[in-house]
């Protein structure tokens, strides 16, 4: 029997999973193909990592290492849910709430003194951050948005900010002495295993990273930031923005650069409470309070210190002395500086622009923002979308094109693979990246507190994103963008290997052409607004803020696109969107038992696991499974069938059965397989017959508190429950499997 493997995840997207599967396993049924799940939440992952400190009835196994081996097979069929890209403030949370539920796991480490402790840390540090992705993302990455949904978006626009031509909105970034200026290249001429030293002024040698294996033809790079030059900067805009009279606003991606990111976040706290730490900063350090963990943590934390009031005080001070924070919650008084993983740039920015250019400050209204993007090297493409919409307004969903992204990922490809080569220099010295004959590769000269990082892109992923973004083009005909820079020492290798492998491919015809990044981001808006697509060809991190920044102006979401992974040894990895709004739509389920997580990213996920089964498998059952699930997604757009924005409407329960009756009259239609039709005949009527009572049954839930026995580990069978509410339609799509 076929196999789909369908991940359980965290928050939102999980809760979700407890109403939807049960419906896709019926359906999928019928064609012979079992739809299986693994864990790989963050609580999951967490304890896999921790067998001996669990019972044996406790323990689970590695269902990431497990699936990272199957998306290397060609059997590989995995749809992939958003899960938690855990901060360290996330990760705390998860480790107490699991003791708390009884398991043992030990704390995390904040400065581990032993070989216990470090242990600890570096078991921890494998499940913070984007610890996922890399893992399963054996192919480059396909993301746009369906055709059905860019209907909608038209038929339906969402609301967008007005922009003012006199906006004092803007993006400020180094420039200078940060990870793009400092960048260095090369490529690996064979294979080999390299060595990361850091050599001391004093002569003092201490290896950092002791075995790197590499590949011939593999890019790998260096660079690092000069604090000394970003605690310059950071005071210099925290200075402007007072000045200026606009919100002070840091974006950053403290959960994907899991390690340099948070670093970099604690700096732009202490250069906005200067005061504060002068005075303060040695006691909350012995306390074990990090500025890295955010504003929100070390006043959390004071109320256990001698001089906690007065810390509050300093902060309150500052608060006052400083200029207006952005908000990520005005009511409440949380600032853009109190959690790392609260302002994540790929989200943060584009919403900014969809609105106006404008972030929420502490009075609770809408105000114009300097936006702080520390390192320069993706920072223009945000300052082009603000220049083009000062000029010429906001966009306008009901005619823009759209913009889908062919993106470089594979095998932890480009700055996302580089946590476990990132490093807080304790020194000043050398940083020296040598070869198996002790040839020293890249070098950089560095200070005491500078962040360091070397990441690696391997070939076979270069070439198959050149494959692939010739395969788009000629499949849409649309221009293909390559957004890179001559400038940046990475850029410059990789358009040196993407003009190597053009010609391996038919370009007749084609469009395609190399950009910087903000030259790129211009035209793109420039045809957009004329109606007219454009592929953008991006590595990694620039996939990950445009597959945010173009959706987010053209639907309103990033959560409504079509994410193909075609694994590079034949099999496919079927994303089904963005989570970052997931953790507040579970605080309304506890408190509501109202979940308005949409869940279109996994019905279009799934419509092409289908697909791509029944091309693999010549499951001809499973075509017509996709088939008819993309006609029904249609309808539930069409219809209006997603989540309301308040309680008395249909939730994410609610959305489940709509797209199961669409999806089962559908079938009925479809005249390929008879039997098949005949199998669904009595659900379709049953699911049509019964509308009123099961929206009644969902509906009447709704409004009271809900016990899940926990946010990042919530207790199954609760779960179920909750998710589940409807007897007459459980009794419905169970009676398909009798």
């Amino acid at each position: 029997m076929a196999t789909i493997i369908y991940t359980h995840t965290d928050e939102a997207p999980l809760l979700a999973t407890y109403s939807l599967l049960p419906i896709v396993a019926a359906y999928a049924s019928t064609a012979g193909v079992e739809v299986d799940s693994r864990d790989i939440s963050l609580a999951a992952r967490i304890l896999a990592k921790f067998p001996d400190s669990l019972t044996p009835e406790q323990r689970v196994g590695d269902a990431l290492a497990e699936l990272g081996e199957l998306a290397t097979t060609p059997e590989a069929n995995i749809i992939k849910l958003p899960n938690i890209s855990a901060s360290i403030p996330q990760l705390k949370a998860a480790i107490a709430e699991l003791q708390g539920q009884g398991f043992a796991v030990p704390d995390y480490p904040e400065s581990p003194a032993t070989d216990d402790e470090r242990a600890v840390r570096a078991a921890y540090d494998k499940v913070k951050g984007s610890a996922v992705n890399p893992v399963l993302r054996e192919g480059n990455s396909d993301r746009r948005a369906p055709a059905s949904v860019k209907s909608y978006a038209k038929a339906h626009p969402h609301r967008m900010g007005a922009w003012s031509p006199d906006s004092r909105t803007r993006v400020a970034t180094m420039g200078q002495d940060d990870f793009f200026a400092n960048e260095r290249s090369v490529v690996m001429p064979a294979d080999d295993t390299l060595t990361i030293t850091l050599v001391g002024a004093d002569g003092t040698r201490t290896v950092l990273k002791e075995s790197l294996p590499v590949l011939a033809g593999e890019v790998v790079d260096a660079t690092f930031m000069n604090v000394a030059a970003l605690d310059r900067f950071l005071a210099e805009q925290i200075a402007a923005a007072k000045a200026e009279g606009v919100l002070f606003s840091a974006h950053l991606k403290a959960t994907m650069m899991k390690v340099s990111d948070p670093i970099l976040f604690g700096h732009v706290v202490k250069a906005f409470f200067p005061a504060l730490f002068e005075e303060y900063g040695d006691q909350l350090a012995a306390a074990g309070v990090s500025p890295n963990d955010g504003l929100g943590a070390l006043l959390a934390a004071v109320d256990r210190l001698p001089d906690g009031e007065a810390i509050k005080a300093a902060v309150a001070q500052g608060l006052a002395d400083g200029p207006a924070l952005a908000m990520v919650d005005s009511d409440k008084g949380i600032t853009n500086l109190h959690v790392p993983s609260d302002i994540i740039i790929d989200a943060s920015m584009p919403a900014m622009i969809r609105g106006g250019g404008k972030m929420w400050g502490p009075d609770g209204k809408e105000a114009d923002t300097l936006a702080v993007i520390p390192d320069s090297s993706y920072a223009g493409i945000y300052q082009a979308a603000i220049d083009d919409c000062r000029t010429h307004g906001a966009l306008d969903p009901a005619t823009m094109g759209s913009v889908p992204n062919v993106g470089l990922m594979a095998k932890a490809a480009e700055e996302y693979g580089s946590h476990d080569k990132t490093f807080e220099i304790p020194v000043a010295g050398t940083v020296e990246v040598t070869d198996s004959a002790g040839h020293v590769l890249l070098r950089h000269d560095v200070q005491p507190g500078d962040i360091w990082r070397a990441c690696q892109t391997k070939d076979a992923p270069i070439r198959d994103w050149v494959k692939l973004a010739v395969t788009r083009a000629r499949a849409t005909g649309a221009p293909a963008v390559f957004w890179l820079d001559e400038a940046r020492a990475h850029d410059a290798v990789l358009i040196a290997k993407v003009r190597e492998y053009l010609p391996e491919h038919d370009t007749s015809g084609l469009q395609i052409e190399i950009m910087d990044p903000a030259s790129a981001c211009a035209l793109s808006l420039q045809r957009a607004r004329r109606g007219e697509d454009t592929i953008s060809v991006t590595g990694n991190v620039l996939r990950d803020y445009n597959t945010d920044l173009f959706p987010i102006l053209e639907l309103g979401t990033s959560a409504k696109m079509l994410s193909v992974v075609p694994l590079m040894n034949g099999g496919g990895l079927f994303e089904t969107g963005a989570g970052g709004s997931a953790p507040k739509h579970v605080q309304q389920l506890l408190k509501e038992n109202y979940l308005r997580w949409d869940s279109l990213g996994e019905f279009f996920a799934l419509a092409a696991s289908f697909e791509h089964l029944a091309t693999t498998t010549g499951n001809a059952r499973a075509q017509i499974l996709a088939d008819t699930l993309d006609r029904a997604t249609g309808t539930f757009l069409d219809r209006d069938k997603s989540p309301t924005r308040r309680l008395g409407g249909i939730d994410n329960r609610g959305s489940h059965f709509y797209l199961a009756l669409y999806w089962a009259q559908e079938l009925t239609r479809q005249t390929a397989d008879g039997e098949l039709a005949a199998a669904f005949a009595d659900l379709a009527a049953t699911l049509a017959a019964q509308e009123e009572a099961i929206v009644a049954e969902l509906v009447a839930v709704q409004g009271s508190p809900v016990d899940l026995g926990g946010h990042y580990r919530p207790d199954p069978a609760k779960a179920e429950a909750v998710m589940r509410p409807s007897a007459t339609l459980n009794e419905a799509i169970d009676s398909l499997t009798r």
